[in-house]
């Protein structure tokens, strides 16, 4: 995997290292979280000119071209799953793409075990996403409201760590990767039908391009989307 292209930042060559006791023996555990929280103490303190030129950010006008070559490339390997409504991919207004994972057949009922029939679409998408390395990962998880509110999130955090877990095992770097549990927060549908709570049980990937002089927007949390917040991406936009 070539570095040039991803976050050098959070290697501990650039920004860890300036950071981190090298006698920590439990330097080499940061979470993607905490990388984070590093990468936006040091935009908020270099103006984002440091850490932009570290992890190789896009500039403004090549930002849309950059998504749009990902989306068409998740949208031709992904063509089975969307197809049988096990995935969707969307693009949102800020050129961030969105992809839902069914937990219907990515989960068993309560669990955070990946089914094994599940993997061959993870290997797909952790190889591209590998390939645009130029984004930050966001990974959310999602309930339905059956069960306590408590419990809700901690599965929801589970399976989020779950899939983002897998992914960082197939290559993808973790200091690219930030998970988050929202639990019965956010519904797509009613919980009070069974078909509302399949929806509603549901892991998010969001692929947030690093924009040169905007890296901070990149780990900002993804908002709740709505219908007004994703567009259509005519073909016409691939060059």
């Amino acid at each position: 995997m070539k570095n040039t292209l991803g976050i050098l930042a959070l290697s501990g060559m650039v920004v860890l290292a300036g950071c981190t006791d090298p006698s920590d023996p439990n330097r080499k555990t940061k979470t993607g979280a905490v990388a984070g929280a590093v990468i936006g103490h040091q935009i908020s303190h270099k103006n984002g000119a440091y850490v932009g030129a570290a992890l190789g950010a896009l500039a403004g006008g090549g930002v849309g071209y950059y998504m749009d070559k990902q989306q068409r490339e998740l949208e031709e390997e992904l063509a089975r799953e969307q197809a049988a409504h096990e995935l969707e991919i969307q693009r949102m207004k800020d050129e961030s793409l969105k992809l839902t994972l069914n937990n219907e057949v990515s989960f068993d009922f309560d669990s955070a075990t990946i089914k094994h029939g599940f993997r061959d679409t993870l290997d797909k998408l952790a190889n591209i996403i590998k390939k645009y390395d130029k984004t930050i990962v966001h990974v959310v998880g999602y309930t339905d409201s059956v069960g306590s509110e408590a419990y809700n999130q901690r599965l929801s955090e589970r399976r989020a760590r779950a899939v983002s877990d897998y992914l960082m095992s197939h290559g993808v770097r973790s200091d690219r990767l930030q998970i988050e549990g929202r639990g019965e927060s956010d519904p797509r549908a009613s919980n009070a039908t069974e078909a509302g709570r399949q929806l509603n049980r549901r892991v998010e990937i969001y692929l947030k391009p690093i924009v040169e002089g905007q890296e901070s927007r990149a780990l900002e949390s993804p908002a709740p989307s709505t219908p007004a917040e994703t567009q259509d991406t005519p073909s016409s936009r691939y060059y």
